[in-house]
């Protein structure tokens, strides 16, 4: 049975922390843990799941939840409530659900005081990790049986009724996801028509009927046969004026940093028996046949969400046809030797910031991948090997690769929580574990040496969106972390502990500062300020808009939140520079208000998401309905999109769109009506009169018997069941 561990380091040599390991979750099979009752609960809810997964495609992370709950010996000794349709919610009714929630919520907490959870949901995350420890001949050593089986398990529940996987788990198929995932189960073990429900087969047909593998996008080429071309080098190279490190966006920055060094090398995995019978399965022809150079920026219909301009793919084969043959022959090949040192000098500091977690999941694998290029048997490659279980995440779904941990944001959000509940009585010890646990979690240093040479931006002061040995500072994080540490910092210390010194404090206003752009928004990690133009270069054709750092609406108005509280609590810091801050702030926020007066997403699902921020936002900067015409074109947006029950629902789809699109069949989602209460009650429609509203759902305070609320959709991102109750509370 499996066992999340907490703050648990091990016994490997190869594997160090700034923080005793605080924060980090880790999954590990005990086959003596639990009893089989408990063993036949975990069976039940996978099966559960299977049996429903294309009516609810996330999964409820029931797990980890029954470990904990059983463990803790929690029973809800809170009545539950029940309130029927067109019965009036009474705050009594509301006050007994938040308090039912609160309890539950705190009995999720982990030992060190964060909340663990799934973050995940991308259908190409797993595969590439597979693939990579293939080629190593580490998989079975690092993923004994166990392991396999649940992520065999994972593909045979996310693979779409048409027999191809999507994107994500909600998505339609496309070629991208159906290779990878295919090649993955004919890695660990099936037979090209095995699988349950012949995945294997009706995998391959939906790949077949779509043309072949040779439609796969570029990063699935860069897996299957670095068909593409990548710049070998970001200092060296001819055109890195377009491609300078400074100028992209950090997460694509890591990922082609190890793809072109992988592709510089010229590194071809040992062909094996099973590749060769992948190139007979995968190809509408015989693969010894296939032009390559006519398939090179071929990409299949479903997979092309932003397609190339013609000038970009005339820049990558004049690059091929015309330096390509240069760089492979002396004297023109010491460059590229040159070039591929750099880029692994820039791989290396990366993997030791960032203790070998590395910001996130795609660039873990390629840099670990990269590393044993260089060296088979070298340190770096062992040091990877040993942080691959943070990224490793188990559902009643089976075992998927998380993108990384988001234990960060989810203990802010839940502490704001909780701290609004004003249950200070009832729950002080789980406050006091939070407490200690951000404490413990701010980033104390500055990337090492000369980190700006690198292209890193100062983090010292900052927070996490996973935990602190990970080391990438994230605005919003850094702001919600804040705020919690500011409302804990005027509470009695014998009940949340002792607050963080006002030096450390200061630090972070210093990061927050520092990530405000020109136009008042605030970017995600580094500061933003690229041309827009070099959007056009982005080589991706599934992705659009991140190719470069840019300013989001969620983590601006985190950052006005925090800062207004700080400004009240320290008047004496750097008074002046915050002001203009939340100024030119409220003003970003004015400009780029859509129309229809809401705000596009960038975080969570979409535009409900987005102007629920930006109305706490302009909220705490002091605007009202009264005062702002962008809160009332706000509020009036939120409104108008009200269900007949009450509640309210957007679809993932407005995302792509970039157009609000409601819930099939015009469903509400528990957590997207939370949101839009939470901006209609900052934008003040509490106190305000309109004839022919609704009420809310009464669905909002129908809880399960512990106290929590399930998934529904995927518009459920990144805090649950916190919106609910704050919801409830602010009601």
């Amino acid at each position: 049975m499996w066992k999340l561990k907490i703050a648990d380091g091990g016994n490997n040599p190869h594997i160090y922390s700034t923080n005793n390991f605080v924060g980090r979750q880790i999954w590990e099979f005990d086959p003596h843990y639990g009893t089989p009752e408990e063993q036949a609960e975990v069976e039940a809810a996978r099966e559960n799941y299977l049996k429903n997964r294309f009516q609810v495609r996330p999964s409820s992370d029931l797990l980890w939840r029954m470990q904990f709950l059983k463990e803790k010996r929690f029973k809800q000794t809170i009545r539950q409530v029940k309130v029927e349709d067109e019965e009036e919610i009474t705050y009594e009714a509301a006050t007994t659900a938040m308090r039912r929630a609160a309890h539950f919520f705190s009995a999720l907490q982990a030992s060190d005081g964060h909340w663990p959870g799934e973050n995940a949901g991308p259908l190409f995350l797993l595969p590439p990790l597979v693939m990579c420890l293939y080629i190593t001949g580490h998989l079975e050593s690092v993923f004994p049986e166990e392991y396999r089986k649940e992520m065999l398990w994972f593909i045979y529940c996310h693979q779409n009724e048409d027999g191809g996987w999507g994107l994500h788990v909600e998505a339609h198929s496309n070629m991208y996801c159906t290779v990878l995932n295919y090649i993955c189960m004919r890695i660990l073990g099936e037979g090209p028509d095995g699988g349950k429900d012949n995945a294997c087969s009706r995998g391959r047909k939906w790949i077949l009927d779509h043309g072949g593998a040779v439609s796969i996008p570029t990063w699935g080429k860069a897996w299957l046969s670095d068909a593409n071309q990548c710049p070998q080098s970001f200092g060296f190279f001819p055109f890195s004026f377009l491609y300078d490190q400074a100028k992209m966006w950090c997460y694509f920055r890591l990922v082609y940093m190890p793809m072109s060094y992988l592709y510089g090398k010229r590194f071809v995995a040992p062909i094996s028996p099973l590749i060769l019978q992948l190139r007979e399965e995968l190809h509408t022809q015989p693969y010894n046949e296939i032009n390559w150079k006519k398939v090179r920026h071929l990409c299949a219909k479903e997979d092309l969400y932003f397609p190339h301009l013609l000038i970009q793919d005339l820049v990558w084969d004049s690059i091929y046809i015309f330096t390509e043959p240069f760089l492979t022959r002396w004297p023109f090949n010491k460059l590229r030797k040159k070039a591929l040192e750099i880029t692994m000098k820039h791989i290396h500091y990366e993997d030791e910031n960032s203790r070998y977690i590395n910001i996130a999941c795609v660039e873990k694998v390629l840099c670990m991948l990269a590393c044993w290029v260089e060296d088979p048997y070298g340190d770096y490659f062992k040091k990877h090997l040993a942080r691959l279980p943070d990224y490793i995440w188990i559902g009643e779904d089976g075992i998927k690769m998380q993108t990384f941990g988001s234990q960060l944001w989810d203990t802010s959000l839940g502490l704001e929580a909780l701290l609004a509940c004003k249950l200070t009585d009832e729950i002080g010890p789980t406050l006091m574990k939070g407490h200690d646990y951000l404490n413990k979690s701010q980033v104390r240093d500055n990337p090492s040496g000369d980190f700006r040479s690198m292209y890193r931006h100062i983090c010292k002061g900052s927070w996490t969106f996973s935990d602190r040995d990970q080391g990438w500072q994230v605005s919003d994080c850094t702001a919600e972390s804040l705020k919690c540490c500011l409302l804990l910092s005027v509470m009695p210390p014998e009940i949340v502990g002792g607050k963080i010194e006002p030096e450390r404090l200061y630090d972070t206003i210093n990061v927050l500062l520092s990530l405000q752009s020109k136009n008042g928004g605030i970017s995600g990690w580094e500061p933003a300020g690229t041309s827009k133009w070099l959007e056009l270069l982005n080589p991706s054709e599934l992705f659009e808009d991140v190719f470069i750092e840019q300013q989001y609406i969620e983590c601006t108005a985190s950052a006005i939140d925090a800062l207004v509280l700080f400004k009240k609590l320290h008047p004496g810091h750097r008074k002046q520079e915050i002001e203009t801050f939340i100024r030119k702030a409220v003003q970003y926020f004015e400009n780029i208000q859509r129309p229809d007066g809401s705000w596009y997403g960038n975080w969570g699902i979409c535009f409900t998401y987005a102007t629920w921020f930006a109305l706490r936002g302009l909220a705490a900067a002091g605007k009202t309905y009264h005062n702002c015409l962008a809160v009332r074109k706000a509020a009036d947006f939120l409104l108008k999109l009200q269900l007949d029950d009450g509640g309210w629902g957007e679809s993932y789809l407005s995302c792509l769109a970039k157009k609000f699109t409601p819930l099939e069949g015009n469903r509400s989602n528990l957590v997207q009506t939370a949101w839009t209460l939470m901006g209609l009650i900052h934008s003040g429609q509490v106190n305000r009169k309109r004839p022919n509203t609704s009420s809310p759902s009464s669905k909002a305070l129908d809880q399960f018997s512990e106290g929590e609320w399930r998934f529904s959709s995927t518009g459920n991102c990144w805090s649950f069941p916190k919106d609910l109750y704050d919801t409830l509370l602010k009601l």
